[in-house]
């Protein structure tokens, strides 16, 4: 059973990924300093980037469709002092009321529109947002089958302290979907004398670079471009993120 006194889902996601080294923050806001215009960051969630760059002083807005982690990234953001300017509204069709010289959605986001229709969709409203010449910026992983094969399906448990209080974080990831390549992460948080306080699922899918470039070449973009990580390298066989950049027409 859930309750105020445990971590909310939110809470729980900073709890989990406070620790992220990932290398992605510092590209993203440079990313934001040289676009020409304001950045849009789609799938902002409780603010691991977005807030960042507002410390950068960035123009930056944000959308994303659950309104309890919007909730967490404003309170973070009063806390910081800092004033966000974030709504709620779906990264398939994101309500803006401008254009954007940069389109953001860092750390696997996009990989939550498991359908075809879905990253069509997101494609064409990050473009849609896009003033011409404008750039929609992205990263994903690589579906590795050594990472797959040696890591899926096993529960992994970690330790996480809340309000002065130890839990449990359970947490596997499987394959749901062999055919439409679609994985399921799910997570469990336990009190320490081992109740489960709530239980999480969501679907994520595999985008290989193909697939990608697929996708990239069937939108509206100008062009597309892809790196095998944060420091702008080609992508090669051993890497573990694709960081895609596609370019609106002037």
């Amino acid at each position: 059973m859930v309750d105020g006194a445990h971590p909310s889902q939110p809470e729980l996601y900073d709890l989990q990924h406070a620790d992220a080294e990932r290398g992605d923050v510092p590209f993203y806001v440079e990313r934001a300093r040289e676009a020409d215009g304001p950045t849009l960051e789609l799938a902002c969630g409780t603010g691991r980037v977005h807030l960042e760059l507002l410390r950068a002083g960035v123009d930056v807005d944000g959308v994303d469709v659950d309104p309890d982690s919007l909730d967490r990234l404003r309170a973070k953001a009063r806390a910081a002092g800092l004033s966000p300017s974030v709504r709620e509204s779906d990264m398939r069709d994101p309500t803006v009321d401008r254009t954007y010289g940069l389109v953001v959605c860092p750390f696997n986001a996009i990989q939550h529109a498991t359908t075809l229709a879905d990253l069509r969709a997101t494609l064409a409203g990050a473009h849609g947002a896009l003033s011409p010449g404008g750039r929609f910026v992205f990263d994903v992983f690589v579906p590795r089958f050594d990472v797959i094969r040696e890591t899926y399906g096993e529960w992994r448990e970690e330790s996480v302290e809340y309000d002065g209080r130890e839990y449990r974080v359970r947490s596997r990831t499987r394959v749901t979907d062999h055919a439409e390549q679609l994985f399921t992460v799910e997570t469990e948080l336990r009190t320490a004398a081992g109740e489960t306080v709530r239980r999480e699922a969501h679907e994520i899918a595999m985008l290989p670079r193909r697939l990608v470039r697929l996708l990239a070449d069937g939108s509206p973009f100008a062009s597309a471009s892809v790196a095998g990580g944060f420091d702008g390298r080609p992508l090669g066989a051993d890497d573990r993120t694709q960081v895609w950049t596609l370019e609106k027409a002037e």
